[in-house]
């Protein structure tokens, strides 16, 4: 069986590494806000090219911190709505509500599966107070219009970078206030994560830049931003027992920050790695009955996350897989307006997002897959 994702194996390549760290933090007998978090925190602002990167528990923390800091610092009230790609995982949404504030859908592009930038604009009413962005599947999303779109209408943008850690854009960013001036660059172009006002990551062990067990972090260039979130997600206290705020407790630990620095060093190259893949897939997969996801003209753009290709009769297609030796995984089954957590939305039609969920399908992907990428295109080719 060829796994959807090895994870023992992607571990297992920085085995020695991973367990010299693991074994120093585990002797050093401190094991929350210690110099590992201190460390990859530096590491991942450099990496990102934020001035700050905080370490909280998971991804869906990251996001709601974000708002929490919005509404602690008076840029957003309860009841505001937020702008989100209708396809997106369920935590993108859940963010949004569970901060008393109101998601408000969009329909994704169905070429690139993120969100239609041309489908914003009328979507914006006066209690829009910003745009979620998720770069889906690792492919970053942005555009000069979208920028301008924030500045139009004071609009705070807010990146759920959860599945792109490494990719990188190229925008035209306007200069006047310095709000989408970004401090890094990597060659071709800015990373994500430093495209809007805030990003959330999560390192949940399945991401490209997976811990041993959950883990998130939230990048910005803004200073007060950074520091109410850092003080929220520490029980609302800047200063021990002394409480500014209602927060809550979310915290990444030494030992996952410890072995998130070691992984850190190898993402470019490991997704580097994932693009090759990539590209023989959109190269040698001929059958007319499979779409496959597009490379776009700046391959940094895309880190392949999860390779994702579109075909009808999906089901039946992944049991063939299955039988096959191929595991495959749906991201996702069904889309969040028809979730029973939202009932609300129940009835909202998404014809486009409707469409992309019901024929989805995940490949296997991964820095560790050598003479599999073979079997997996052979095996496609021959569905009939």
């Amino acid at each position: 069986m060829i796994k959807f994702l090895d994870l023992q194996k992607v571990n297992l390549a920085h085995k020695e590494e991973i367990e010299e760290r693991l074994l120093k933090t585990f002797r050093s007998g401190w094991y929350l806000l210690g110099d590992e978090v201190k460390n990859f925190e530096q590491n991942l602002s450099k990496f990102i090219g934020t001035r700050h990167a905080i370490g909280v528990a998971n991804g869906l923390d990251a996001l709601r911190l974000i708002f929490r800091a919005y509404i602690e610092m008076g840029v957003i009230q309860a009841g505001d709505e937020v702008i989100v790609p209708a396809n997106t995982y369920i935590a993108s949404i859940l963010a949004i509500s569970e901060s008393g504030l109101t998601p408000v859908l969009v329909e994704p592009d169905i070429d690139t599966y993120n969100i239609d930038i041309e489908r914003i604009e009328k979507k914006i009413t006066p209690k829009t107070k910003a745009i979620l962005i998720v770069h889906l599947y690792g492919r970053a999303v942005w555009s000069e219009k979208l920028a301008e779109l924030a500045k139009k209408y004071s609009l705070k943008i807010v990146e759920d970078n959860a599945q792109a850690i490494g990719a990188s854009h190229s925008p035209t960013l306007p200069e006047s206030d310095g709000e989408f001036s970004p401090f890094g660059e990597v060659r071709g172009g800015l990373r994500t994560g430093n495209l809007g006002n805030a990003a959330g990551f999560s390192f949940y062990p399945g991401k490209n830049l997976g811990a041993l067990g959950d883990g998130g972090a939230v990048t910005t260039n803004d200073d007060e931003l950074a520091t109410v979130v850092r003080t929220l997600a520490n029980y609302g206290s800047s200063k021990k027992y002394v409480f500014d705020y209602q927060g809550i407790n979310s915290r990444l630990d030494e030992i996952q920050a410890a072995v998130l620095d070691v992984k850190l060093k190898y993402i470019d190259q490991e997704n580097e790695y994932r693009r090759k893949i990539a590209k023989r897939y959109i190269l040698e997969i001929t059958n007319p009955k499979i779409i496959l996801p597009q490379m776009p003209e700046n391959e940094k753009e895309h880190i392949f996350h999860l390779f994702v290709i579109r075909t009808e009769n999906r089901d039946k297609f992944q049991n063939y897989l299955t039988e096959n030796g191929i595991q495959t995984v749906i991201h996702y089954p069904i889309p969040p307006h028809k979730q029973a957590c939202y009932k609300e939305f129940n009835n909202i039609s998404l014809p486009i997002t409707e469409k992309i969920h019901k024929e989805v399908l995940s490949l296997p992907i991964s820095p560790v897959m050598t003479e599999e990428v073979k079997k997996v295109i052979t095996t496609l080719n021959n569905w009939k």
